[in-house]
Protein backbone atom coordinates (compact mmCIF):
# COMPACT_ATOMS: atom_id res chain seq x y z
CA UNK A 1 0.00 0.00 0.00
CA UNK A 2 1.30 3.60 -1.01
CA UNK A 3 2.19 5.68 1.66
CA UNK A 4 -0.12 8.89 2.10
CA UNK A 5 2.02 12.25 1.25
CA UNK A 6 2.28 13.60 4.40
CA UNK A 7 3.84 16.82 5.97
CA UNK A 8 5.70 16.46 9.47
CA UNK A 9 5.32 18.91 12.09
CA UNK A 10 6.14 16.95 14.81
CA UNK A 11 10.30 17.77 15.31
CA UNK A 12 10.09 18.20 18.98
CA UNK A 13 9.79 14.53 19.53
CA UNK A 14 12.30 13.73 16.59
CA UNK A 15 13.41 14.71 13.63
CA UNK A 16 12.17 13.88 10.28
CA UNK A 17 13.50 13.63 7.91
CA UNK A 18 17.25 13.61 8.82
CA UNK A 19 19.65 14.62 6.47
CA UNK A 20 20.81 11.62 3.43
CA UNK A 21 23.87 11.84 4.49
CA UNK A 22 22.76 9.97 8.00
CA UNK A 23 21.19 7.02 6.19
CA UNK A 24 23.87 6.27 4.38
CA UNK A 25 26.27 6.76 7.62
CA UNK A 26 24.14 4.09 9.55
CA UNK A 27 23.76 1.80 6.46
CA UNK A 28 27.35 2.06 5.73
CA UNK A 29 28.28 0.73 9.37
CA UNK A 30 25.67 -1.70 9.10
CA UNK A 31 26.46 -2.97 5.66
CA UNK A 32 30.21 -2.90 5.61
CA UNK A 33 31.51 -2.50 9.18
CA UNK A 34 29.53 -3.99 12.26
CA UNK A 35 32.56 -4.61 14.08
CA UNK A 36 31.86 -2.62 18.15
CA UNK A 37 33.77 0.45 18.92
CA UNK A 38 37.27 0.43 21.03
CA UNK A 39 37.39 -3.82 21.17
CA UNK A 40 39.27 -4.57 18.34
CA UNK A 41 42.94 -3.93 16.87
CA UNK A 42 41.44 -4.58 12.84
CA UNK A 43 40.81 -2.20 10.81
CA UNK A 44 37.16 -1.67 10.81
CA UNK A 45 37.29 -1.90 14.71
CA UNK A 46 39.60 1.12 14.20
CA UNK A 47 37.26 2.91 11.49
CA UNK A 48 34.38 2.41 13.84
CA UNK A 49 36.64 3.43 16.77
CA UNK A 50 37.89 6.46 14.63
CA UNK A 51 34.45 7.60 13.61
CA UNK A 52 32.87 7.70 16.92
CA UNK A 53 36.01 9.32 18.36
CA UNK A 54 35.42 12.40 15.66
CA UNK A 55 31.75 12.33 16.39
CA UNK A 56 32.02 12.97 20.22
CA UNK A 57 34.51 15.56 19.08
CA UNK A 58 31.93 17.46 17.41
CA UNK A 59 29.16 16.86 19.84
CA UNK A 60 32.05 18.74 22.14
CA UNK A 61 32.46 21.75 19.81
CA UNK A 62 28.53 22.65 19.20
CA UNK A 63 27.98 22.40 22.52
CA UNK A 64 31.48 24.23 23.24
CA UNK A 65 32.56 21.55 25.76
CA UNK A 66 36.51 21.83 27.47
CA UNK A 67 36.99 18.61 25.47
CA UNK A 68 35.27 15.40 23.96
CA UNK A 69 36.13 13.53 26.86
CA UNK A 70 33.61 15.63 28.63
CA UNK A 71 30.74 14.06 26.55
CA UNK A 72 29.33 10.94 27.97
CA UNK A 73 27.13 9.00 25.71
CA UNK A 74 23.52 8.09 26.42
CA UNK A 75 20.21 6.36 24.75
CA UNK A 76 18.45 10.06 24.75
CA UNK A 77 17.85 12.80 27.05
CA UNK A 78 16.04 10.80 29.27
CA UNK A 79 18.56 8.36 29.81
CA UNK A 80 21.62 11.50 29.88
CA UNK A 81 18.49 13.64 32.81
CA UNK A 82 18.55 10.22 34.63
CA UNK A 83 22.18 9.65 34.91
CA UNK A 84 22.91 13.20 36.16
CA UNK A 85 20.77 13.51 38.57
CA UNK A 86 20.88 9.67 40.11
CA UNK A 87 24.69 9.89 39.91
CA UNK A 88 24.65 13.33 42.10
CA UNK A 89 22.12 13.50 44.55
CA UNK A 90 21.93 11.75 48.12
CA UNK A 91 19.72 12.08 51.38
CA UNK A 92 19.54 15.36 52.65
CA UNK A 93 20.13 16.99 49.12
CA UNK A 94 17.68 20.16 48.32
CA UNK A 95 16.67 20.31 44.48
CA UNK A 96 15.02 23.24 43.14
CA UNK A 97 13.42 22.82 39.60
CA UNK A 98 10.19 24.32 37.75
CA UNK A 99 6.93 23.43 36.81
CA UNK A 100 8.05 24.09 32.99
CA UNK A 101 9.86 20.57 33.06
CA UNK A 102 9.78 17.01 30.62
CA UNK A 103 8.60 14.24 33.03
CA UNK A 104 12.33 13.29 32.31
CA UNK A 105 13.28 15.58 35.09
CA UNK A 106 9.98 15.40 37.21
CA UNK A 107 9.59 11.72 37.50
CA UNK A 108 13.30 10.90 38.36
CA UNK A 109 12.97 13.38 41.06
CA UNK A 110 10.07 11.97 42.27
CA UNK A 111 11.47 8.91 42.69
CA UNK A 112 14.85 10.23 44.62
CA UNK A 113 12.16 11.76 46.93
CA UNK A 114 10.81 8.65 47.26
CA UNK A 115 13.91 6.62 47.73
CA UNK A 116 16.19 8.79 48.67
CA UNK A 117 14.59 11.11 50.70
CA UNK A 118 16.02 14.05 48.42
CA UNK A 119 13.38 17.43 48.74
CA UNK A 120 12.36 18.69 45.74
CA UNK A 121 11.25 22.47 45.35
CA UNK A 122 9.17 22.85 42.20
CA UNK A 123 8.57 26.52 41.21
CA UNK A 124 6.05 27.94 39.12
CA UNK A 125 6.32 29.33 35.58
CA UNK A 126 4.47 31.58 33.64
CA UNK A 127 1.31 31.19 31.35
CA UNK A 128 4.19 30.80 28.30
CA UNK A 129 5.96 28.70 30.48
CA UNK A 130 8.96 30.95 31.44
CA UNK A 131 10.81 30.54 34.25
CA UNK A 132 11.53 33.73 36.67
CA UNK A 133 15.14 33.58 37.98
CA UNK A 134 14.05 35.43 41.39
CA UNK A 135 11.54 32.60 42.09
CA UNK A 136 14.75 30.45 41.68
CA UNK A 137 16.45 32.81 43.61
CA UNK A 138 13.95 32.52 46.85
CA UNK A 139 13.49 28.86 46.29
CA UNK A 140 17.36 28.67 47.05
CA UNK A 141 18.67 27.02 50.59
CA UNK A 142 21.85 25.95 52.53
CA UNK A 143 21.35 22.69 51.47
CA UNK A 144 20.52 23.21 47.78
CA UNK A 145 22.96 20.93 45.91
CA UNK A 146 21.16 21.12 42.47
CA UNK A 147 18.97 23.66 39.89
CA UNK A 148 17.20 21.56 36.97
CA UNK A 149 15.87 23.49 34.68
CA UNK A 150 15.33 23.11 30.78
CA UNK A 151 16.63 25.36 28.24
CA UNK A 152 13.49 25.89 25.86
CA UNK A 153 9.65 24.31 26.58
CA UNK A 154 8.91 21.66 24.52
CA UNK A 155 5.22 22.77 24.59
CA UNK A 156 5.58 26.72 24.27
CA UNK A 157 9.01 26.67 22.74
CA UNK A 158 9.55 29.36 25.48
CA UNK A 159 13.25 30.08 25.91
CA UNK A 160 14.41 30.39 29.63
CA UNK A 161 16.86 32.63 31.02
CA UNK A 162 19.82 30.06 31.76
CA UNK A 163 22.95 32.73 31.90
CA UNK A 164 20.65 34.33 34.88
CA UNK A 165 19.37 31.33 36.73
CA UNK A 166 22.59 29.97 36.48
CA UNK A 167 24.46 32.70 38.05
CA UNK A 168 22.27 32.46 41.11
CA UNK A 169 22.41 28.77 41.07
CA UNK A 170 26.02 28.86 41.76
CA UNK A 171 26.15 32.20 43.35
CA UNK A 172 24.63 29.92 46.61
CA UNK A 173 26.71 27.27 45.53
CA UNK A 174 24.56 25.35 43.90
CA UNK A 175 25.21 23.08 40.31
CA UNK A 176 22.86 23.51 37.57
CA UNK A 177 21.78 20.61 35.20
CA UNK A 178 20.34 21.74 32.21
CA UNK A 179 18.11 19.85 29.68
CA UNK A 180 18.60 21.16 26.35
CA UNK A 181 16.71 18.70 24.43
CA UNK A 182 14.66 21.22 22.65
CA UNK A 183 17.49 23.67 22.00
CA UNK A 184 20.48 21.30 20.62
CA UNK A 185 20.65 22.14 17.09
CA UNK A 186 17.88 24.33 17.65
CA UNK A 187 20.13 27.66 19.17
CA UNK A 188 23.39 28.66 19.71
CA UNK A 189 25.37 27.11 22.59
CA UNK A 190 28.59 27.65 24.55
CA UNK A 191 28.92 25.98 27.92
CA UNK A 192 32.63 27.93 28.19
CA UNK A 193 30.33 30.93 28.70
CA UNK A 194 27.86 29.29 30.51
CA UNK A 195 27.00 29.01 34.28
CA UNK A 196 26.22 25.07 33.97
CA UNK A 197 27.85 22.00 34.76
CA UNK A 198 25.50 19.18 33.55
CA UNK A 199 23.87 19.51 30.28
CA UNK A 200 21.82 16.64 28.55
CA UNK A 201 20.10 16.43 25.16
CA UNK A 202 19.07 14.13 23.09
CA UNK A 203 20.87 13.10 19.67
CA UNK A 204 17.71 12.79 17.39
CA UNK A 205 16.13 15.98 17.66
CA UNK A 206 17.89 19.06 16.68
CA UNK A 207 21.51 17.02 16.10
CA UNK A 208 19.83 14.95 13.53
CA UNK A 209 20.86 11.49 14.58
CA UNK A 210 18.87 8.50 14.63
CA UNK A 211 16.59 7.07 17.61
CA UNK A 212 18.75 5.70 20.82
CA UNK A 213 21.55 8.54 20.73
CA UNK A 214 21.93 11.46 23.47
CA UNK A 215 24.47 12.87 25.78
CA UNK A 216 25.73 14.18 29.03
CA UNK A 217 27.96 16.95 29.23
CA UNK A 218 29.53 16.81 32.70
CA UNK A 219 31.99 19.85 33.58
CA UNK A 220 35.26 19.55 34.75
CA UNK A 221 35.46 18.24 38.80
CA UNK A 222 31.66 17.67 38.76
CA UNK A 223 32.45 13.99 37.78
CA UNK A 224 33.75 13.45 41.11
CA UNK A 225 30.75 14.53 42.73
CA UNK A 226 28.90 11.89 41.01
CA UNK A 227 28.71 8.40 41.14
CA UNK A 228 28.14 5.76 38.15
CA UNK A 229 25.00 3.88 37.22
CA UNK A 230 26.76 1.05 34.87
CA UNK A 231 30.23 -0.62 35.46
CA UNK A 232 31.02 -2.80 32.49
CA UNK A 233 33.70 -2.81 29.97
CA UNK A 234 34.96 -0.56 28.02
CA UNK A 235 37.83 -1.59 26.48
CA UNK A 236 40.33 0.08 28.30
CA UNK A 237 42.09 -0.99 31.82
CA UNK A 238 40.68 -4.14 31.46
CA UNK A 239 43.06 -5.76 34.38
CA UNK A 240 41.20 -3.98 36.88
CA UNK A 241 38.19 -4.79 38.42
CA UNK A 242 36.80 -1.63 39.13
CA UNK A 243 35.16 0.66 37.00
CA UNK A 244 37.83 3.26 35.40
CA UNK A 245 38.18 6.97 36.31
CA UNK A 246 38.94 8.69 33.11
CA UNK A 247 36.56 10.27 31.31
CA UNK A 248 34.53 9.27 29.55
CA UNK A 249 34.78 5.73 30.79
CA UNK A 250 33.80 6.43 34.23
CA UNK A 251 30.42 6.77 32.74
CA UNK A 252 30.04 4.21 30.02
CA UNK A 253 30.06 0.84 30.05
CA UNK A 254 29.50 -1.74 27.41
CA UNK A 255 28.77 -1.52 23.74
CA UNK A 256 28.34 1.45 22.25
CA UNK A 257 25.36 1.95 19.61
CA UNK A 258 27.68 2.34 17.19
CA UNK A 259 25.42 1.97 13.71
CA UNK A 260 23.07 5.14 15.40
CA UNK A 261 25.83 7.24 16.56
CA UNK A 262 27.74 6.80 13.20
CA UNK A 263 24.49 8.36 11.90
CA UNK A 264 24.84 11.24 14.72
CA UNK A 265 28.14 12.06 13.46
CA UNK A 266 26.37 12.77 9.66
CA UNK A 267 23.71 14.72 11.34
CA UNK A 268 26.54 16.95 13.62
CA UNK A 269 28.43 17.07 9.98
CA UNK A 270 25.71 18.24 8.23
CA UNK A 271 24.89 20.84 10.84
CA UNK A 272 28.91 21.95 10.72
CA UNK A 273 28.35 22.10 6.99
CA UNK A 274 25.23 24.42 7.24
CA UNK A 275 26.05 26.89 10.19
CA UNK A 276 24.08 26.78 13.36
CA UNK A 277 22.73 30.22 12.91
CA UNK A 278 21.47 29.72 9.56
CA UNK A 279 19.92 27.49 11.06
CA UNK A 280 18.16 29.64 13.89
CA UNK A 281 17.10 31.62 11.27
CA UNK A 282 15.43 29.06 8.77
CA UNK A 283 13.33 27.93 12.19
CA UNK A 284 12.56 31.78 13.56
CA UNK A 285 11.26 32.13 9.87
CA UNK A 286 8.91 29.64 10.15
CA UNK A 287 7.84 30.06 13.50
CA UNK A 288 6.87 33.65 12.59
CA UNK A 289 5.24 32.79 9.44
CA UNK A 290 2.79 29.89 11.83
CA UNK A 291 1.90 31.94 14.32
CA UNK A 292 0.98 35.29 11.81
CA UNK A 293 -1.35 32.89 9.75
CA UNK A 294 -2.41 30.73 13.09
CA UNK A 295 -3.20 33.92 15.36
CA UNK A 296 -5.73 35.45 13.15
CA UNK A 297 -8.15 32.27 12.98
CA UNK A 298 -11.24 32.70 14.75
CA UNK A 299 -11.48 29.12 16.58
CA UNK A 300 -8.07 29.02 17.50
CA UNK A 301 -5.91 30.51 20.17
CA UNK A 302 -2.32 30.18 20.08
CA UNK A 303 -0.31 29.30 23.39
CA UNK A 304 3.01 31.01 24.22
CA UNK A 305 5.51 33.88 24.52
CA UNK A 306 5.33 36.99 22.90
CA UNK A 307 5.97 37.47 18.71
CA UNK A 308 9.36 38.85 19.96
CA UNK A 309 10.35 36.75 22.51
CA UNK A 310 12.94 33.93 22.21
CA UNK A 311 11.56 30.73 21.24
CA UNK A 312 12.25 27.63 19.42
CA UNK A 313 10.10 26.39 16.44
CA UNK A 314 7.80 24.91 18.53
CA UNK A 315 3.95 26.72 18.63
CA UNK A 316 0.95 25.14 20.71
CA UNK A 317 -2.85 25.89 20.19
CA UNK A 318 -6.21 24.53 21.09
CA UNK A 319 -9.97 24.82 19.23
CA UNK A 320 -12.88 26.05 20.70
CA UNK A 321 -14.36 23.72 19.17
CA UNK A 322 -12.70 20.40 18.77
CA UNK A 323 -10.30 18.56 21.37
CA UNK A 324 -6.74 18.35 20.81
CA UNK A 325 -6.50 14.96 20.15
CA UNK A 326 -9.84 15.24 17.56
CA UNK A 327 -8.04 17.91 15.94
CA UNK A 328 -4.80 16.06 15.51
CA UNK A 329 -6.65 13.41 13.82
CA UNK A 330 -8.35 15.11 11.86
CA UNK A 331 -4.87 17.02 10.52
CA UNK A 332 -3.36 13.54 9.88
CA UNK A 333 -6.49 11.92 8.27
CA UNK A 334 -7.48 14.51 6.09
CA UNK A 335 -4.60 16.84 5.34
CA UNK A 336 -2.14 14.81 5.92
CA UNK A 337 -0.24 17.05 8.75
CA UNK A 338 1.22 15.02 11.72
CA UNK A 339 0.95 16.80 15.13
CA UNK A 340 1.50 15.82 17.99
CA UNK A 341 -1.88 16.39 20.78
CA UNK A 342 -1.70 15.87 24.30
CA UNK A 343 0.39 17.30 27.61
CA UNK A 344 3.37 16.26 26.00
CA UNK A 345 5.20 14.73 28.92
CA UNK A 346 4.74 18.32 30.72
CA UNK A 347 1.82 18.76 32.67
CA UNK A 348 2.61 21.85 34.74
CA UNK A 349 3.58 23.70 32.07
CA UNK A 350 -0.20 22.91 31.14
CA UNK A 351 -1.61 23.66 34.34
CA UNK A 352 -0.03 26.96 34.08
CA UNK A 353 -1.35 27.66 30.53
CA UNK A 354 -4.89 26.62 31.55
CA UNK A 355 -5.27 23.51 29.12
CA UNK A 356 -4.40 20.69 31.54
CA UNK A 357 -8.04 20.16 32.14
CA UNK A 358 -8.80 19.69 28.06
CA UNK A 359 -6.66 17.11 27.46
CA UNK A 360 -3.82 19.94 26.56
CA UNK A 361 -2.79 21.16 23.18
CA UNK A 362 -1.73 20.40 19.75
CA UNK A 363 1.85 21.13 18.77
CA UNK A 364 3.30 22.29 15.78
CA UNK A 365 7.19 21.55 15.54
CA UNK A 366 9.72 22.66 13.03
CA UNK A 367 12.94 21.47 11.27
CA UNK A 368 15.30 21.91 9.14
CA UNK A 369 13.92 20.62 6.26
CA UNK A 370 9.87 22.19 6.75
CA UNK A 371 8.99 24.74 4.40
CA UNK A 372 7.60 27.47 3.97
CA UNK A 373 5.06 25.95 1.89
CA UNK A 374 4.24 23.76 4.48
CA UNK A 375 3.30 25.64 7.05
CA UNK A 376 0.89 27.75 4.68
CA UNK A 377 -0.52 24.28 4.11
CA UNK A 378 -0.89 23.40 7.51
CA UNK A 379 -2.13 26.87 8.75
CA UNK A 380 -4.81 26.33 5.89
CA UNK A 381 -5.72 22.76 7.28
CA UNK A 382 -6.27 24.09 10.76
CA UNK A 383 -8.37 26.30 9.89
CA UNK A 384 -10.45 23.62 7.41
CA UNK A 385 -10.33 21.56 10.44
CA UNK A 386 -11.49 24.62 12.85
CA UNK A 387 -13.71 26.06 10.58
CA UNK A 388 -12.31 29.29 10.98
Amino acid sequence: MPLVPHIYLDNAATSYPKPESVYAAVDHYNRSLGAAAGRGGYRTAVEVDTVLRRCRKRAAELLGAESPERVIWTFNATDAINMALHGLLDHGDHVVTTAAEHNSVLRPLGALSDRRDVDVTVIDVDATGQVDPMAVRNALRPSTRLVAVQHASNVTGVVQPIDDIGSIAHENGALVLVDAAQTAGHRPINLADWPVDLLACAGHKGLLGPLGTGLLYIRPGVEDRMTGLRQGGTGSFSQEDRQPTTMPDRFEAGNPNAPALFGLDAGLAWIEERGINALVTHEEALVERLVARLEPLADVTVIGPAPDALRVGVISLVSATLEPHVLATVLDESFGIQVRAGLHCAPGVHRAAGTFDDGGTVRLSVGPFSTAEEIDEACEAVAAATGS
